[in-house]
């Protein structure tokens, strides 16, 4: 049994239906993320579980518990929103001691827990500063400071990393991460970044249409997906146009071994391979590469050089690492394509 459930929950309004007969199980202290596109009901699901909108059918348990229809008060759940939701007028110690005054607790054990919440969260003598002294990474911590002081059984975090600029962003992902392992709350992270899901979760559930499409590890949805929704989703994704045979997937005249390659003999699918997963080589006598092709075009990132092969009317992505023992391939060069066999995936 799960520590947080779903159990048939649907949520409508009116007649659009947010999230559509949700069946879901989160274990203690795990740190799970809810990830898809704008619009495709995570928000809902997170919004369901803190109390602040009700399933229209089904039914929410925590620990055993029914919460369906308990107010937000009674859940034990904290949430951190995407814009903080800091008082302007309070100092960041009355921000983060705000939820302990108003359960009554004494002066003395206020001061301890919100002094022990500003360490914990690398903000130490931060107490008396007010909002508008904040970075924003600087307000993502009070603001989770004031959710972990008063010690609910769940955070849900929507959003949180969207209002920070892409290097504070980076630094936030492993900091949550590393915050939560060591509290070790169950934590629901709501977010439309993959690199943040992938990064930070010990479980994904993929969502689209109010519907949950696969749940897994972040190297199983990665490498593993169940759809090409997913794949294109998740990543960057070649997407070769085959056909299932014995041993695999025939991609014009090559058949390539693949992974669930199961279906009728000739059935149409998708053999996704990941950019990075691809070798590219000169053709060589003898070898036997997966594909051959000619490179199109080649573009220079840095740290990587980006191929784009032409290979039987299709074209593949390569991404290769930028170094001085690789030759470069320049547009014309007839290439040879490898990687493992475990690599390649047959979507239907």
């Amino acid at each position: 049994m799960g520590f947080v459930q779903f159990k048939g929950v649907t949520k409508t309004f009116g007649k659009s239906v947010a999230v559509d007969t949700m069946d879901l199980d989160i274990a203690r202290g795990e740190f799970f993320s809810l990830l898809g596109p704008s619009g495709c009901g995570k928000s809902t699901t997170l919004r369901m579980l803190a109390g602040f909108v009700a399933p229209s059918t089904g039914s929410i348990h925590v620990h055993g518990r029914d919460i369906t229809r308990l107010p937000p008060e009674a859940r034990d759940i904290g949430i951190v929103f995407q814009n903080y939701a800091i008082f302007p007028h309070m100092t960041v110690f009355d921000n983060i001691a705000f939820g302990l005054v108003e359960r009554g607790e004494n002066r003395a054990d206020i001061k301890r827990k919100v002094d022990a919440a500003l360490d914990q969260v690398g903000l130490g003598g931060f107490g008396e500063r007010f909002e508008r002294q904040l970075s924003g990474g600087q307000k993502q911590r009070v603001a989770l400071a004031r959710v972990l002081v008063i010690e609910p059984e769940i955070l849900l975090l929507d959003e949180p990393l969207s209002a920070l600029d892409k290097k504070m962003r980076e630094e936030m992902k492993f900091w949550i991460k590393n915050i939560q392992k060591s509290v070790g709350i169950t934590t629901i992270y709501v977010t439309h970044d993959q690199s943040e899901a992938l990064t930070m979760s010990d479980r994904i559930a993929v969502m689209n249409q109010g519907r949950i499409l696969q749940v897994g590890s972040p190297v199983e949805i990665y490498e593993r997906p169940n759809s090409r929704f997913i794949a294109e989703f998740i990543g960057e994704s070649n997407l070769l146009s085959g056909r299932l045979t014995a041993g695999g997937v025939r991609v014009g005249d090559t058949v390539v071994p693949a992974a669930q390659a199961q279906g009728a003999d000739g059935a149409e699918v998708a053999l996704l391979i990941r950019p990075e997963q691809i070798r590219l080589e000169p053709v060589t006598e003898g070898e036997a590469p997966m594909l051959t092709g000619r490179v199109a075009d080649e573009v220079y990132q840095g740290a990587l050089r980006r191929y784009q092969v032409e290979t039987g009317g299709q074209t593949v992505t390569v991404e290769v690492p930028n170094r001085p023992d690789l030759a470069q391939l320049p547009p014309g060069a007839e290439v040879a394509l490898y990687w493992t066999p475990e690599s390649g995936v047959a979507l239907r």
